[in-house]
């Protein structure tokens, strides 16, 4: 294999399948890209649990292909002068780096052994514009489990159903919802991407209004960008019925500022640098007034908010990180905050329609 590729090219697809690539392996092929030169230069990663693909534009010299160390790779071209860079397959695997005065020569790994990404069909495909799911995804992703104890819960539900797509985190303290409207021509569909999964492609997809295609199987989903895929294995099992923790009453209902919200709760949290289930914010609520306190052992805190209010007055503790972090993602002006009781759980949406619901449990003292 022999090929001339720009300097910025190779490093972008490098970034891109460096994602895949595993750093917990007794498998020293596992911590390599797979590089493939055809009419241009074909770069994979693939920790087996989640693969990416990514076409590189190259001048091929020579037919072939070689797996390279990721990290060395990425450190090595990342430092070399902004030109055209030589990658020269010789014998016995052994590579030659060159880019103006810059020279390398490091061992490869024959391509036999590395591990062919999953086929899938590509049926039945979902497209989408890369910026809304990008922003459905970040706007969702916070509220995935980290607790190994409940697997399914370290993904996030994806849901087609009667022409809407819904994403769905929960964690067991909160709930992440995302509802976007749009007709698309194929079956419904209901399965669970791992979190790791919707963090890597959140990173390689752009905010941008160029579409991507989602193709699914019953143990695999592909992300098709056009230069570049990424598969990956869904989690197994049944997803919680999040519609049936969502509460249908409410006692306590306000109307209120996202930003001026936000603030208030990041101010509020200052003083709060250790356990946050210890050092809850407390809210009360009456005459169309949010009053907001924390108390610790380093200091208090205290922050008042106006709003419009419906219902009885309350009083309720929350860990304000829960809070901090669905109003960062939260586009709209203002928010409808509903509460069931002074021990339920709270329910963030929009003042119309139904493109988010946030669930947050109170801290009970």
């Amino acid at each position: 294999m022999k090929l001339i590729c720009s300097k910025e090219n190779l490093m972008e697809g490098i970034n891109i399948v460096q994602k895949a690539v595993s750093t917990k392996t007794t498998l020293p092929i596992l911590e390599g890209i797979l590089l493939e030169a055809d009419d241009r230069l074909k770069m994979t990663g693939n920790d087996l649990e989640i693969g990416i693909e990514c076409y590189v534009d190259a001048d091929v010299k020579r037919k072939g292909s070689i797996v390279l160390n990721s990290k060395m790779l990425g450190d090595i071209v990342r430092r070399l002068p902004d030109a055209e860079v030589l990658l020269d397959v010789k014998e016995n695997n052994s590579v030659v780096i060159e880019c103006e005065s810059s020279l390398f020569e490091i061992r490869g790994i024959a391509s036999e052994g590395f591990p062919a990404l999953p086929s899938l069909e590509k049926e039945d495909g979902i497209k989408i514009s890369q910026k809304l799911i990008k922003d459905i995804i970040k706007q969702t992703i916070f509220a995935v489990s980290v607790d190994e104890n409940r697997p399914i819960l370290t993904g996030s539900l994806f849901e087609y159903k009667n022409g809407h797509l819904s994403i769905v985190s929960i964690d067991g303290y909160r709930l992440a919802l995302r509802t976007v409207a749009s007709e698309f021509a194929v079956q419904d569909r209901n399965i669970v991407i791992p979190g790791k999964t919707l963090n890597e492609i959140s990173k390689i997809i752009q905010p941008v209004d160029e579409e991507l295609t989602i193709y699914t199987t019953n143990n695999q989903i592909l992300f098709d960008m056009g230069n570049c895929i990424m598969v990956s294995r869904l989690l197994e099992g049944e997803y919680l019925n999040y519609m049936g923790i969502i509460p249908k009453e409410h006692e306590t209902k306000i109307n209120v500022n996202t930003k001026e919200l936000l603030a208030c709760f990041e101010r509020a949290s200052l003083v709060i640098t250790n356990d946050e289930r210890r050092y809850p914010v407390k809210l009360d609520i009456k005459d169309d007034m949010m009053i907001i306190t924390s108390n610790t052992e380093i200091g208090n805190a205290r922050e008042e908010i106006r709003l419009e209010m419906d219902g009885k007055e309350l009083e309720i503790s929350f860990n304000p990180r829960y809070f901090i972090e669905a109003l960062r993602v939260i586009e709209n002006e203002a928010v409808s905050i509903s509460f069931t009781s002074n021990i339920g759980p709270c329910i963030i949406r929009p003042l119309q329609g139904d493109a988010f619901v946030y669930l947050v449990l109170p801290i009970r003292k």
